[in-house]
């Protein structure tokens, strides 16, 4: 099949394109900018923006089935950004689908469509939380849109899912774990709460495999057709161990030290405003969004994928752990 995938220069979006390109398919990346790794896979790019209705048709033009992937994603950022990009180019992608006749639309999504301030979501399905509210994040507020809308776009022309990956990880990272090692390294981390809270996770090579069974078992009327699932490991552990061994696996300094979540949260309230005002650049250390999130349990069931469309995680946590160590791509620190 000829399939495209938005985003696919990203750390998600590459590994989706490696995988179609392993399984025999054709492959275009919708992109901001041009991927020598995609080029080397022989996997054609296509420049443009997801707000860019126009660009957006172009890209589907002539394709089977499109992963939408691409996404404005971080902590911090206007709420237009993320509008633009999240809300505005989902709905560019939804409509290029019918216009082009596309019969299946897998959805990146994210499990911060259920986020309620110091909620905990504990061994749950997708179709046992709802969507959360008074989002204190432009990501997670907009992605909940988008998410709502692709799956209000399933019906009998157009095949519809959405996934919800926690934290993915794994070598190739360029965002999350060299950050985490950077600070780290700098004794500028800290855990919110005693660091006990259950997290998950998801190993890049798993996500990409829930995103490829999804797929296989999408069409019209399918078990998986317009619903939304959470993908994970399936290996919940506490924030400090998890931390602390992905730190260990990239040759950084563990962290002990801790800050209440009460502490965390004014501080965030306080950069959200400081930022602006002073107009500094980057991402403050943190905002209230991640207070809540850094110190919250978040694990789910696998039930409802693996019934669905058949997902059991490949690769355990320790085998990423390996993987991620023997790996020469993740050990180069990032600077924000």
């Amino acid at each position: 099949m000829k399939i495209l995938v938005t985003g696919g220069g990203g750390f998600l979006g590459q590994a989706l394109c490696r995988g179609l390109v392993a399984r025999g398919h054709e492959v275009l990346s919708f992109n901001r900018g041009d991927y020598p790794p995609l080029a080397a896979l022989g996997v054609g790019q296509i420049r443009g923006d997801l707000a860019d209705a126009d660009a957006v048709r172009h890209a589907v033009a002539g394709v089977d089935a499109v992963f939408h992937n691409g996404a404005k994603a971080g902590a911090w950022g206007s709420y237009e950004s993320y509008h633009l990009a999240n809300v505005v180019g989902t709905d560019n992608v939804i409509a290029a689908c019918r216009t082009h006749g596309v019969r299946t639309l897998v959805y990146t999504s994210t499990p911060s469509v259920t986020h309620r301030a110091t909620h905990p979501v504990e061994g749950l399905g997708a179709d046992e939380v709802p969507y959360g509210e008074d989002f204190q994040a432009p990501y997670a507020a907009t992605k909940t849109i988008a998410e709502q809308r692709v799956l209000a776009a399933n019906d009998a022309t157009l095949a519809t899912v959405a996934l919800r990956p926690r934290l993915i990880w794994g070598p190739g990272d360029q965002q999350l774990v060299p950050r985490l090692a950077e600070r780290a390294r700098a004794g500028r981390l800290r855990f919110v709460g005693d660091g006990s809270n259950l997290v998950d996770t998801t190993y890049i090579d798993n996500a990409a495999l829930a995103h490829f069974l999804a797929f296989e078992h999408l069409a019209p009327g399918a078990a998986c057709a317009g619903k939304a699932y959470f993908i994970s490991n399936g290996e919940p552990l506490p924030m400090r161990e998890l931390l602390n061994k992905l730190l260990a696996a990239v040759g950084a300094p563990g962290v002990e030290k801790s800050i209440s979540f009460k502490t965390a949260y004014r501080i965030g309230a306080v950069a959200e405003r400081l930022w602006p005002l002073l107009r500094l650049k980057g991402e403050p250390p943190m905002t209230r969004f991640l207070a809540e999130q850094l110190c919250t349990p978040h694990w789910y069931s696998m039930e409802p994928a693996r019934r669905d469309f058949g997902y059991v995680p490949q690769v355990s946590i320790d085998e990423g752990l390996t993987r991620l160590k023997a790996s020469s791509h993740i050990q180069i620190p990032i600077t924000s």
